[in-house]
């Protein structure tokens, strides 16, 4: 039954109290022997009557004065929230006595138990007390109460008063110890460990901050205040002397291996019993003393590691100094100083580098992918690491022995690497497929990225597809295309327009060489060549300079060609052609051979260029000629016919008898087809040469160019400047010098471009 209404604090509070009582030692049970749902509601009801028949009556005795009405009631709130405070207080005290007998382990198996009865109870008791939870509790803190509570809440704060504080030394130190052998690979329980935390996060029960002390408020602010600061320092001094004494007593390498392993666990320990909000702390903690106190340790050992390419150790060591601030900055200097070293010492080694493209190349590219596999399973492909190996390699494709023993210095790699691209895309009997050649191809664009002098590559590449479009020994019309298309993706179209007009050259001559055909078999007079074909190549297109000196041709060769050059003019008025016979060849077959043998007549195809076809048909009309004699037939210099005729006794289809040339009628060969139109080699070497003082005149004109350009926004500048400015715009065709850039400012000031400031040496002005 409800007790009456009016009743005292005094006559309600020993009904309550026993009620209490009940719960707290019996751990809340409802529904069994210890307390029926029945006396359940009965101390709820208790609790709900007492506080609104009391203020029932306050209200009728103060109803004219709303603030005394206030004060009764909260003095009868404040009375029965106090009693049930320390009945609270009395209990904790009485746990905490009993808990000072245990210690560690057991104290914290014990503890953690008792506490889950005592949250259970606090639960059963914030039900029966839920009055004041809904209306006095709220009024108070209205009022700015600051150690009023929520029933459960209260509990939490008592059993943090006289339970955690008045134990917390021997929990702090149970918990350490057990995490310490934990740590010494010894088994423990980590539930208990796992309740512990739970318990001591929920004790962070209070809402307001404490801005005054700066310490942590909230939830948390228990955890990190009474324990995550002295579990962290305890980290520190644990991990201090086993690091220093396992590093006095193994190998770098190992020690890497045991940081490793400790960090790992110590990020498992976060999730196993430590909260979530440790593990960053916990691992900075770590962290500074397993690397950072270590550091110097760690970079001395990396030098040994990349000579010995200990790659697992690696991937380990960049793995431990990512941690920590600045940690891999002195290992991608070591690393790019030891790529560099590698790169120039493989060179070297290299013999014929030098004049062999495909050595020179397939070296560079070897030190390359060695070294990309190292940074992408060392260093996981850090962006920083990848910028120090293309640093690296920069260095040591530019700068070696090879490319130092050549006069322009940096000019011989883009050399050799155009010619070692001409080697794959010149058709011959060692062609790759075409699978393997776009991967080579893929190797040329690799080292090509890093070539200073790009405009050195595209001079000779240039040569070399000319002459492979000219004399239709592509081995690939597909892999030509896919080059270029390489080259202007990297560097954009412009630099590979000319390029593509070579092949468009090509197409537009195939068109024309049908139409010609047509209007000769239309004639009715057939050409005296079998098989003649003409390409028409635009000027500005092609590495190609007409010659100063024109072969007179042979007269079959001759009206062929006269024939066609009538029929382009009828088609392209205005247009003038211009023959190139240092490019031209042809097959001849001869009548003078016989099989050695059976003695009867026998052929040879003979594939010659002009000059070997003009000189040999005149072997025609009589079987001496005279040097004097060719160089009034032909109208071709003395010293170009002299290199041809070389050529042609190597071959032993003519011999030299004193001052006459004579055709050799015993002339054989295991072949019936025989190329006799060798490159010589001076006139290699010359053309290299000439390629390269192409390419100095043609930089004259790139840097006077960017001068005038930068002056002209510009319209005045400092000399310094100026050089700076000009070699940023410049460097991505090739490094100019400063001398180089001195030189044409000088050419500019001459032709009127730019005029010395007046008063000044050092400052310009650009003229319009």
């Amino acid at each position: 039954m409800p007790p009456q209404a009016g009743k005292t604090l005094a006559e309600v509070w020993p009904n309550l109290q026993t009620g209490a009582e009940t719960i707290f030692n019996n751990h809340g049970k409802l529904g069994t022997g210890v307390m029926s749902r029945v006396r359940h509601m009965e101390l709820y009801h208790e609790v709900h009557n007492f506080c609104t028949n009391s203020r029932g009556q306050t209200s009728l005795v103060t109803q004219e004065n709303n603030h005394e009405r206030k004060s009764g009631a909260s003095l009868v709130g404040r009375e029965l929230y106090g009693k049930l405070r320390e009945f609270l207080g009395q209990h904790c005290r009485s746990l905490r006595d009993n808990f000072l007998k245990l210690s560690g382990e057991e104290l914290l198996s014990n503890y953690t138990k008792i506490w889950g009865n005592f949250v259970f109870s606090a639960k059963v008791c914030d039900h029966i007390f839920a009055y004041l939870n809904r209306f006095w509790v709220p009024r108070e803190k209205e009022d700015g109460a600051k150690d009023v509570y929520e029933i459960f809440k209260m509990t939490l704060v008592v059993w943090r008063e006289f339970c955690f504080y008045g134990l917390k030394a021997q929990l702090l130190e149970a918990i350490l110890d057990l995490i310490k052998r934990d740590r010494n690979r010894e088994k423990i329980n980590t539930q208990v460990l796992t309740d512990m935390k739970d318990c001591i996060v929920a004790l962070g029960v209070d809402d307001e901050e404490d801005s005054e002390s700066g310490k942590p408020a909230g939830q948390l602010a228990i955890y990190k205040d009474e324990f995550e600061k002295t579990f962290l320092e305890k980290t520190s001094e644990f991990y201090t002397a086993e690091s220093d004494e396992f590093l006095q007593e193994n190998p770098v390498t190992e020690y890497m291996k045991k940081a490793e392993q400790r960090l790992e666990e110590e990020n498992h320990r976060v999730t196993v019993f430590l909260h979530e909000t440790t593990r960053d702390e916990l691992a900075k903690n770590c962290e500074k003393v397993l690397i950072k106190r270590h550091v110097e340790r760690l970079h001395g050992e990396f030098e040994s590691l990349l000579k010995d390419e200990r790659i697992e150790d690696l991937r380990r060591m960049y793995s431990l100094l990512a941690r920590i601030p600045d940690g891999l900055e002195p290992l991608r200097n070591l690393l790019e100083k030891h790529v560099t070293t590698k790169g120039l010492e493989a060179v070297d080694k290299c013999g014929e580098a030098d004049t062999d493209a495909k050595a020179y190349v397939t070296t560079l590219l070897a030190t390359h992918a060695k070294f990309t596999t190292m940074v992408k399973n060392a260093f996981d492909d850090d962006p920083s690491f990848v910028a120090a190996l293309d640093k690296a390699c920069r260095e040591f494709v530019n700068h070696n022995s090879v490319t130092k023993a050549h006069k322009s210095k940096t000019a011989r790699s883009p050399e050799l690497l155009a010619k070692y691209c001409d080697s794959l895309l010149k058709k011959s009997s060692k062609n790759a497929e075409s699978e393997e050649l776009e991967s080579l191809l893929d190797g040329v664009m690799v080292i090509f990225r890093y070539l200073e002098d790009n405009d050195v590559f595209q001079k000779f590449y240039s040569k070399a597809l000319a002459k492979r479009l000219v004399n239709s020994s592509s081995a690939s019309d597909d892999s030509e295309a896919s080059m270029i298309s390489k080259l202007k993706q990297t560097c954009g179209y412009e630099w590979t327009q000319k390029f593509q007009r070579m092949f468009q050259n090509m197409g537009t001559s195939k068109e024309l060489m049908v139409k010609f055909r047509a209007k000769v078999k239309a004639s009715g007079t057939p050409l005296t060549i079998k098989d003649f074909y003409v390409m028409v190549l635009t000027s500005g297109s092609w590495p190609f300079n007409a010659n100063s000196e024109q072969l007179r041709l042979p007269s079959e060769m001759e009206k062929c060609c006269e024939r066609f050059r009538m029929f382009y003019m009828s088609e392209h008025q205005g247009r003038r052609l211009n023959w190139l016979p240092n490019l031209s060849k042809g097959e001849i077959v001869t009548n003078f051979t016989k099989d050695p043998k059976s003695s009867k007549p026998m052929s040879y195809t003979l594939q010659a260029s002009s000059y070997q076809m003009a000189i040999l048909l005149h072997f025609n009309d009589k079987d001496t000629v005279t040097l004097d004699e060719l160089v009034a037939s032909l109208q071709a210099s003395a010293e170009t016919l002299q290199g041809v005729l070389g050529v042609l006794l190597k071959t032993k289809l003519i011999t030299l008898d004193g001052t006459n040339y004579k055709l050799n009628f015993g002339f054989k060969n295991k072949k019936i087809k025989v190329n006799i139109n060798m490159p010589i080699k001076a006139e290699a070497k010359a053309e290299s040469e000439s390629v390269h003082q192409s390419i100095e005149e043609d930089r004259k004109m790139v840097i006077q160019a960017a001068i005038v350009r930068i002056m002209k926004t510009r319209k005045r500048m400092k000399h310094n400047e100026l050089i700076t400015t000009s070699i940023d715009q410049l460097k991505s065709r090739f490094q100019p010098k400063v001398p180089a850039i001195k030189a044409q400012i000088g050419q500019l000031i001459e032709k009127d471009y730019l005029e010395r400031v007046e008063g000044t040496r050092d400052e310009y002005n650009y003229l319009a």
